[in-house]
């Protein structure tokens, strides 16, 4: 009884997102949630590994998760990152079921509901809302995006960290200094100094 009043409030939680960008019948919000699965996961469990085709979309219910790459010299580079109520995955691997470049690990413990290609592809079929649905969630993503390359273009390393703490105020208590540093593009050590800085022009 516990697992399925669970899996209705994930349901219940899903369904709200979505009712946000489209409308959907009572009959068309219980076939979609149909179509998803439950996914609980550890701290630094991996959802997804480089080299891996991504086959799901991934919505987060609760916790956090960090989609990253590692380089030739084993370099680890935060892409992206989720909270709950974001939706992560590798969108060139799903499009093209081509190898992923990138890793998603849950940074907590988290629990997630997700769609798998064929199913999703279905959906688009039955209900071709969706396809407006995750046009807006793209569209919203490359927004975000391009703010991300134009910031980095013309803010320096302090900018930029007080953009993102701004903009995500409780990132720094769910994410290592080392990872939000490689989401930025700078160094740990730099960022560290950054920190000191506006800590002082605080304390002044």
């Amino acid at each position: 009884m516990g697992i399925i009043k669970k899996t209705s409030n994930l349901h219940a939680f899903i369904i709200r997102h979505v009712l946000k960008r489209i409308e959907l019948t009572v009959e068309q919000q219980q076939y979609f949630c149909s179509l998803l699965t439950v996914k609980q996961l550890l701290p630094k469990q991996y959802l997804l590994e480089q080299g891996q085709i991504c086959n799901h979309e991934t919505f987060v219910c609760k916790g956090f998760l960090r989609s990253f790459t590692i380089d030739e010299k084993g370099n680890d580079h935060t892409l992206h990152f989720a909270f709950e109520d974001w939706w992560i995955t590798d969108s060139t691997s799903m499009l093209q079921q081509i190898p992923s470049t990138r890793n998603i690990i849950a940074q907590e413990a988290s629990v997630v509901l997700q769609i798998d290609k064929i199913n999703l592809d279905q959906l688009y079929k039955d209900i071709p809302a969706f396809e407006r649905f995750w046009r807006i969630l793209d569209q919203n993503s490359a927004i975000a995006q391009n703010q991300r390359i134009l910031n980095s273009i013309s803010m320096n390393g302090e900018a930029l960290y007080k953009t993102l703490i701004r903009k995500y105020p409780t990132l720094e208590q769910r994410l290592p200094q080392k990872h939000i540093a490689s989401y930025l593009g700078i160094s740990p050590v730099f960022l560290s100094q950054i920190r000191k800085n506006l800590a002082k022009g605080e304390n002044k």
